[in-house]
């Protein structure tokens, strides 16, 4: 469904992975006025080549933002790369949005967004999910799942030692990918209406167990899950190098795996997309050269 195809619609992050995606989902779902916005416009050149416009968005420069959402109808705000900064830039932009007019404001968020302090990157999303439903507009919140993508970061590694190391209890976590996220974001913005709270997940619960066999058949080799505590999994993060910030993001996704936060499964990527979600088993396979293999 493409209700509001000819409304303006606005895509902030353009230049990144998934909003260049859902750019890309939009035309080609019929999208007629398409506004893909961006710190530096210069890095959309492919999509002005398209017929898009492209806007400077940046929320840190609070006084270009009513040139940015001026004459939009429905936003499709992707979440900041900038942890730490991302609640009063994002409270700028859903300002802005209002002021200028906008109606509906699609957000990309996370699962069991809450204000915990042991959430991890979730008070972020937590607080802007509040400031976006306080504003009075409609809106849509896309808690998309942990991105099949992580997955890439350390497969070779895990690999390479055949171990893969996750928290006791793990209950699975239903790897999305980044591009069915982008269809669906897509989708909402071209569909949604009212104010709704959507997961957005892959189509399985996925454990560390049956991730370290995913590995094995694709390496045809011996990969073993190992289930540590959190303080055992934290010091192995720190002794890895990654910086304790980091570690402690990590740690809280794999909490949240443990406390099943991250096994709910959903229909929103067939619902806003039309397709269903790839499998991680299928995103692996497809991505076996990024597994050194």
């Amino acid at each position: 469904m493409s209700h509001f195809k000819d409304q303006t619609l606005l895509v902030t992050g353009a230049s990144g992975h998934l909003g260049g995606l859902a750019v890309e989902e939009l035309l080609a779902r019929g999208a007629t006025r398409i506004i893909a916005g961006t710190r530096d416009p210069s890095k959309l050149a492919d999509l002005t080549a398209q017929g898009v416009e492209t806007r400077k968005v940046d929320f840190e420069d609070a006084a270009s933002l009513p040139a940015a959402f001026a004459g939009v109808d429905r936003v499709l705000l992707v979440s900041t790369n900038d942890v730490g900064r991302r609640l009063p830039q994002q409270t700028a932009a859903v300002d802005a949005a209002k002021a200028a007019g906008v109606r509906h404001i699609v957000y990309t968020s996370a699962p069991a967004a809450r204000p915990n302090a042991d959430a991890g990157l979730g008070p972020e999303h937590y607080w802007t999910e509040v400031a976006i439903a306080a504003s009075g507009l409609d809106f849509t919140f896309l808690r998309n799942h942990m991105y099949a993508e992580n997955n890439l970061m350390d497969a070779a590694q895990v690999i390479a030692s055949g171990q893969l190391f996750g928290l006791i209890g793990d209950g699975g976590t239903a790897y999305l990918s980044r591009a069915d996220a982008a269809r669906t974001a897509a989708g909402a913005l071209l569909s949604a209406e009212g104010k709704s709270i959507e997961d957005v997940t892959g189509p399985a619960a996925v454990t560390n167990e049956q991730r370290a066999a995913l590995y094995s058949a694709l390496s045809g080799k011996s990969i073993t899950s190992i289930a540590l505590t959190p303080d055992q999994l934290k010091a192995g993060l720190l002794a890895a190098g990654i910086p304790e910030g980091f570690a402690e993001a990590l740690l809280a996704f794999q909490r949240d795996a443990v406390a099943g936060y991250h096994g709910v499964i959903t229909d929103a990527v067939l619902r806003f997309s039309g397709r269903e979600p790839q499998t991680l088993a299928d995103f692996l396979a497809a991505n076996k050269a990024a597994l050194g293999l």
